[in-house]
């Protein structure tokens, strides 16, 4: 199973290559837009800022990789600010890829950021969520996704509100969390996410 995951420059991608060949998986961290569009599995991780995200992956060329799988129903997880450039404007500032509809908000919660262990409550538990309702996840960010279309949300979690922990569509998903940093509930996830590709 070979998983790619997008180096637009920024981002955690040496501990999700890790937590992905620890689940299995034979792991390339590449800038080069081919290798991106002909994985089993295409990969954006990242922490920050959508609109430096976004500006990373256009500056490769990885943004129109990503679209060209995403037409093409191949498998692509989004995995924290990867998951919100998937959405439209940010409230942080700045333009995702709009391939999902909504906007990315600031958390209305007493404590901002949203750092630590939160449990999962999964509403669609068919792919890359199965299995993981009640576990505990890790989170680190101050802004979350609003689905206009509230079929997509996989999974949720409770902080001074309900905030969107993982969306799927098809062959495309994302996390609000980070799965490399979640234990054994994150090794399934990505386990799920390599299961969930070759299905897709």
């Amino acid at each position: 199973m070979k998983v790619v995951l997008a180096d637009y420059g920024a981002g955690n991608v040496r501990s999700v290559s890790a937590a992905f060949e620890r689940a299995g998986a034979d792991v390339l961290v590449t800038r080069d837009p081919a290798r991106v569009v002909a994985a089993d599995l295409a990969v954006v991780s990242g922490v920050g800022h959508v609109a430096t995200a976004v500006r990373g992956l256009e500056a490769f060329g990885l943004d129109a990789a990503l679209r060209r799988r995403i037409a093409g129903d191949r498998p692509v997880l989004g995995i924290c600010v990867g998951m919100q450039l998937l959405f439209e404007e940010s409230e942080e500032g700045g333009s995702g890829l709009g391939i999902l509809a909504g906007p990315v908000r600031r958390l209305k919660a007493r404590r901002v950021p949203h750092m630590g262990w939160n449990e999962l409550r999964v509403v669609n538990g068919g792919g890359v969520a199965r299995g993981l309702d009640g576990s505990d996840v890790y989170f680190a960010h101050s802004y979350a996704c609003e689905p206009v279309d509230r079929t997509l949300v996989a999974a949720e979690a409770e902080h001074d509100g309900t905030v969107v922990a993982a969306v799927e569509r098809g062959a495309l998903a994302g996390v609000q969390f980070h799965p490399e940093r979640s234990g054994a509930a994150g090794a399934r996830l990505l386990r799920n996410a390599l299961a969930w590709s070759r299905s897709a």
